[in-house]
């Protein structure tokens, strides 16, 4: 026996099962094991979620985790491995199976090599000897030419016989040349007194306009010039006032990316994705149809109150839902066309003598409709039962594929958020669904009189193929009969 095959057989891989109907994928929510861990035969090693719910699942076999394939957080094929466990922990040559400690081991023979050398960055090389660049010659002579100016002047001038004087007033000229402003050259026109003003009052001539002759700077230019120094500040203001715009015009540009920063994208996988799926799918295929009423139910409301007391519903939840659920079934009894599906294949219809009641149910991983099998046989304090386990696996977040599988009609109760009523979708494969409003305090004409009723209002949506506008009406008209007067729970059940 080869190393590699001793191996196969001591490192077994855990795949990710099919574990609803069909399933291609499911997403790991949350690990229970970590690497080293000891694991047994059933135990559970990690939570998945379907498109259906969320599952725990067991392993097969006896050892120690060898590696997760997966973090969490990671939606997986089916049929993909997402743990190895090492099913012979004590026979020792477990570290050939985990070679990638010894491997990262030689990265660090680099490091005594690069001794005298230097880095060298892609696109350059060391020279050390070219590190240093001759002066250019433009700048000494540059530097140099007002000295070799004047040079050339007195030259000029002693071959002339001095005749040329004014020749070195060129060389004060030349330091004119730096952008400080400097008396020699472009000096303002003034008279001694209006320089003498200027000076006194702290006005620089360079800065005042002339309107005198020539250009002259005269005595009224420098009080404009004062009177100009003192007003800035107004001014100066008037200009700053429109600058405030500015930034909120700038800020215009940066709201949309302030207005992200304030977005949240949240992935649309597991059950929302596979209810959103399912919705779209019946919304296009099936026909619907959707009819209201409005019903007193006050005598319902009585009743659930003394439901609460009896005996026999002790440690039961008693709600008005109870009732409603109670009363659909009646209904369909009366109507069993109502309990069906459409196959489009054999363009058949299939009407179902069992009916698995799918109760909508909120919970933080979106909607999920687990049913409640074969409850129209269940006795009242069956159903109730039944009605609480299914509510309160589903907040759990412990509701199996198999329990929201193979509905035939559902309760909506969107009643619970103050909702009057609304248009309920069709699950896919379902042939109506039944929408419970609120019960509210309602002035209504009871024996004659304007009375303070209970009052609520149920809608009913069905698929138009199989289900034509009387069937409908008559489902929804028993439903609405049976809450006014639930006595009929015993006359028509």
């Amino acid at each position: 026996m080869t190393a590699s095959t001793a191996n196969d057989q001591r490192f077994r891989e855990f795949k990710m099962p099919d574990v609803g109907e069909g399933l291609t994928e499911a997403e790991i929510l949350k690990w229970y094991v970590a690497v080293g861990d000891t694991v047994s035969d059933g135990q559970v090693v990690c939570e998945v979620e379907t498109a259906k719910a969320a599952v725990e699942l067991p392993i097969p076999f006896d050892g120690v985790v060898h590696e997760l394939r997966f973090g969490e957080g990671v939606t997986v094929d089916v049929g993909t491995a997402i743990i190895s466990v090492d099913t012979r922990p004590g026979e020792g040559p477990a570290a050939a199976a985990a070679p990638a400690e010894p491997v990262a081991a030689p990265a660090a023979e680099p490091e005594p090599e690069p001794q005298g050398r230097q880095a060298v960055l892609v696109g350059y090389g060391a020279a050390p000897s070219s590190t240093k660049r001759r002066a250019r010659k433009a700048q000494p002579a540059a530097a140099g030419a007002p000295v070799q100016q004047h040079m050339a002047a007195a030259i000029q001038a002693e071959m002339n016989g001095h005749a040329a004087p004014a020749a070195p007033a060129p060389v004060p000229a030349a330091p004119a040349a730096p952008a400080s402003p400097a008396e020699p050259v472009g000096r303002p026109l003034a008279k001694p007194p209006v320089r003498k003003l200027a000076k006194d009052l702290g006005v620089d001539l360079a800065t005042v306009v002339p309107t005198g002759t020539d250009g002259i700077v005269t005595r009224e230019d420098v009080h404009a010039a004062v009177a100009a120094r003192t007003a800035p500040a107004p001014v100066a203001e008037e200009p700053a006032a429109p600058a405030a715009p500015a930034p909120s015009v700038a800020a215009v540009p940066a709201a949309p990316a302030d207005l992200a920063a304030r977005e949240t994208r949240i992935p649309v996988k597991g059950v929302r994705k596979a209810t959103a799926q399912a919705m779209v799918a019946s919304a296009f295929t099936a026909p619907h149809v959707t009819e209201f009423v409005t019903v007193d139910v006050t005598r319902t409301m009585k009743l659930v109150q003394q439901l609460k007391t009896d005996p026999d519903m002790a440690g039961l939840r008693v709600n008005p839902l109870l009732l409603v659920a109670k009363a659909l079934l009646v209904a369909i009894k009366r109507n069993p066309d109502v309990n069906a599906s459409w196959d489009e294949a054999n363009q058949e219809i299939v009407r179902k003598d069992y009916v698995n009641l799918g109760i909508a149910a909120a919970t933080p991983r979106g909607l999920i409709v687990p049913n409640i099998k074969d409850a129209g046989a269940k006795t009242l304090p069956q159903l109730s039962a039944a009605l609480g386990e299914l509510i309160s696996t589903a907040r759990e977040g412990r509701t199996s594929p198999a329990d929201m599988s193979g509905g035939t009609v559902t309760i909506t109760n969107v009643g619970v958020f103050g909702v009057d009523t609304g248009t309920p979708i069709l699950n896919p494969g379902e042939s109506a669904i039944l929408a419970f409003g609120a019960v509210k305090l309602q002035p209504w004409v009871h024996k004659g009189k304007v009375k303070p009723r209970q009052v609520t209002t149920l809608a009913l949506s069905f698929d138009h193929r199989l289900v034509d506008g009387e069937l409908g009406s008559k489902v929804l008209a028993d439903v609405a009969a049976v809450l006014e007067h639930p006595k009929r729970l015993i006359t028509w059940g």
